[in-house]
């Protein structure tokens, strides 16, 4: 198909096409302009090409954390996200992925900064890329590749100034990515600080969610103080705990929360700890991941040339530093998936050791 030619010789994808529209530019210049009157006192600004490692020519008509979320949106990383451990190892078609997860803290994150007005762009931008650094197999797979890296192995670090690296995004989207853990310093801007508030929401409603629908738990176990404050149903609990970040912002400035609700979601948080993230097979499986991790490390350290990416920029040899470092990259960048199919065939694991749901 080419399209159609109407009248006035252009061409159109549909021949019926009726659509017309008085054109209204807004470059990026001019929609630089319109942020300084739109958005709140203290809400981050874009201003040309953004501040990057490397210097770039601004784009015509993105702004600078227009063009992060795009370049996030099509990453690798970003797509490879379908693949791993939110809560359940490769999960079944309905329950979340770590990309899912990404999505539903977009969307969370871009309700509370629209309502503030506060830049929705890089608020997208941080939220889409604030998981790119999750290895395999959920935060076990923290644990396993730990004694790898100086300091420990943190998803947030790591994807900020390893997985996501090259894409040179600005510094404003690299910072809310790193500090987005409530256990890392605050971000430097208060877009980045609603992504951390967002991710929190958005994970504890939604591995609930996941829970009662695989019957792990019910909504009738959950605390009273958690349903006075924001009901049982996945929907009302992200109004109620959204509600609460956005009108905090609005009474008083801060990027925070009213007690009462705040208090809610952190018992949320330890129901779903004491009984999903915590029980007896929720371990297992973690077990299982450190153990198929950390053999993959070994296997690629000793083999580095191994490694596609290795190979192709010519090789590196057993024992390096270097050689370590890019097992562990390599092996925190694949799926659940090809993680477990490359312990069976590369280190000869049992698959009968493998957790449910990873179909060896």
């Amino acid at each position: 198909m080419a399209g159609f030619i109407p009248s006035d010789g252009l061409r159109v994808a549909h021949g019926d096409s009726t659509a017309m529209v008085t054109p209204r530019p807004l470059d990026r210049l001019g929609r630089e302009g319109a942020e300084a009157e739109s958005l709140a006192s203290g809400a981050t600004v874009a201003h040309g090409a953004g501040n990057r490692r490397r210097e770039e020519e601004p784009d015509r008509w993105r702004t600078c954390f227009e063009r992060d979320r795009d370049r996030i949106l099509h990453a690798a990383a970003f797509r490879r996200l379908a693949g791993k451990t939110q809560v359940f190892v490769f999960p079944d078609d309905h329950q979340r992925t770590r990309l899912t997860h990404a999505l539903e803290v977009a969307q969370v994150a871009t309700g509370i900064a629209r309502a503030c007005s506060l830049n929705v762009a890089l608020t997208e931008a941080i939220a889409l890329g604030h998981d790119c650094g999750h290895g395999p197999g959920g935060h076990a797979s923290e644990d396993a590749l730990d004694p790898y890296v100086d300091g420990g192995f943190d998803h947030a670090v790591w994807g900020a100034d390893v997985t996501l690296q090259p894409l040179n995004l600005c510094a404003e989207t690299l910072d809310g990515i790193r500090n987005h853990s409530w256990s890392r310093p605050a971000p430097s801007t208060p877009e980045g600080e609603v992504v951390s508030w967002a991710d929190r929401i958005a994970y504890v409603c939604h591995d609930f969610d996941d829970a009662v629908a695989t019957g792990i738990v019910t909504p009738g176990q959950l605390p009273e103080e958690v349903t006075a404050s924001c009901g049982q149903s996945r929907s009302a609990q992200l109004g109620a705990f959204m509600a609460g970040v956005v009108e905090t912002v609005l009474s008083t400035g801060t990027i925070g929360m009213d007690v009462q609700r705040a208090e809610a979601l952190a018992s949320f948080r330890r129901f779903n700890y004491e009984h999903i993230y915590l029980r007896d097979s929720s371990l297992a499986q973690g077990a299982a991941v450190v153990e198929v991790l950390r053999r993959l490390v070994e296997h690629f350290a000793a083999q580095p040339n191994t490694i596609p990416e290795v190979a192709e920029h010519g090789g590196l040899e057993a024992g390096e530093p270097l050689a370590l470092r890019a097992a562990v990259n390599y092996v925190a960048g694949m799926t659940d998936r090809f993680a477990f199919r490359s312990a069976i065939e590369l280190v000869g694991y049992d698959p009968a050791k493998l957790p449910r749901g990873i179909d060896g």
